[in-house]
């Protein structure tokens, strides 16, 4: 029986540790958090839980550091000087690499591999409670292996995660930080950016506060990520970083420099070149950023309605995982947003609307 231990029981080690489960593997959960470990047991997440890091890697074929990225380097200092199980294959699944694998390279002298990963998926939700075994699902999942791991571990690796059924890929550890970075890490430190500077002039008026509750709620909704984990992803990945903030600074003094020419083609090509690209973009496919399962109702403003719609998706057994009225609808339809917590929730729910005679809508 192959014995894989998950170093952290939150969303991503519990979901990966569900996914994993079957009779020839035998799950070891490890986590400084007592009640969050017996939490996993009960809920079925790990077959075996212990608060003793060495006791969990002892004799692991497989090791899954699933910590945030901040406490990835402290687990592999400990595991530098823990003695492991010979060809022991260890992976982490933080978002960047190079910081990382610059850690690791001890490893190889000891015949223990490390291949860095990535698995692209995530939740609005948090903690072991809702680890489920179909997060990684049509995801991508990266492996970063260094020159130095043979391909037999990384093959190894692939199969052993071939019940995720997510989308496995190789990719050199500084690419896979160079274009993460562009896609999901730059993107936060933009929203973040624009809800501070939004947030610094509603100080004289609290009309941004109430005006900005819809669209501009909306594609901000990342700067509502963690700060803590968000220190640690850009320190990590600070190179990166600062070579698109000067990339970034380029393109806004081009669009700034039309402005101030008054030319309005080049202000023209400039929004139809983002939209040609963006409309070219696979639709809710698991990426660097979680997809918005988000269904926009058109509603009359009548007692009652929002019940009604919300028992009707009950009857059908359709989970929702939040709602709300939308007060500013400016380049959206309908009065009534509605989240679901996928894209088969989603569909069945415009299909029931439909049925039912309710305009519905999705942003593409």
């Amino acid at each position: 029986m192959k014995k894989v231990a998950v170093l952290g029981v939150g969303l991503i080690g519990g979901s990966l540790a569900l996914s994993l489960k079957n009779e020839n593997i035998e799950i070891i959960g490890f986590d400084v958090d007592a009640q969050n470990l017996q939490k996993a047991i009960d809920l079925g997440v790990i077959d075996h839980a212990t608060d003793h890091l060495a006791g969990a890697v002892q004799d692991a074929d497989v090791i899954f550091l699933c910590s945030p990225v901040g406490k990835l380097f402290e687990l592999l200092s400990f595991l530098r000087y823990t003695p492991l199980k010979e060809g022991a294959i260890i992976s982490d699944t933080g978002s960047t690499k190079s910081s990382i694998m610059e850690w690791t390279k001890g490893f190889q002298q000891r015949k223990v591999h490390f291949i860095g990963g990535h698995p692209m998926a995530g939740s609005h939700k948090s903690g072991v409670e809702a680890a489920h075994d179909r997060l990684f699902e049509n995801a991508y999942y990266v492996l970063t292996p260094d020159a130095t791991v043979p391909e037999s571990a990384v093959s190894a690796l692939k199969e052993l995660l071939q019940p995720t059924k997510a989308n496995i890929v190789v990719l050199d550890p500084e690419e896979h930080d160079q274009i993460v970075g562009a896609i999901s890490h730059f993107p936060h430190i933009i929203a973040a950016a624009l809800v501070n500077q939004v947030g610094r002039y509603s100080e004289n008026t609290p009309w941004y506060n109430r005006l900005a509750a819809g669209g501009f709620r909306d594609i901000t909704r990342i700067a509502s990520s963690n700060p803590h984990m968000w220190r640690d992803i850009l320190l990590h990945n600070r190179k990166v970083m600062l070579s698109l903030a000067e990339d970034w600074r380029g393109v806004l003094d081009e669009i700034i420099g039309f402005v101030k020419e008054n030319d309005g083609q080049a202000i023209e090509d400039f929004f139809r070149d983002a939209r040609d690209f963006r409309d070219q973009l696979p639709e809710r496919t698991k990426g660097a950023i979680t997809p918005l399962y988000d269904l926009y109702v058109d509603v009359p403003d009548n007692p009652g309605v929002i019940g009604k719609i919300t028992t009707l998706l009950g009857v059908k057994d359709i989970s929702i995982t939040n709602i709300r009225i939308l007060e500013i609808r400016e380049d959206i339809m309908g009065v009534l947003l509605i989240t679901f917590r996928n894209d088969d929730d989603l569909e069945k729910a415009r299909e029931e609307l439909t049925k039912e005679g309710y305009r519905v809508y999705s942003r593409e």
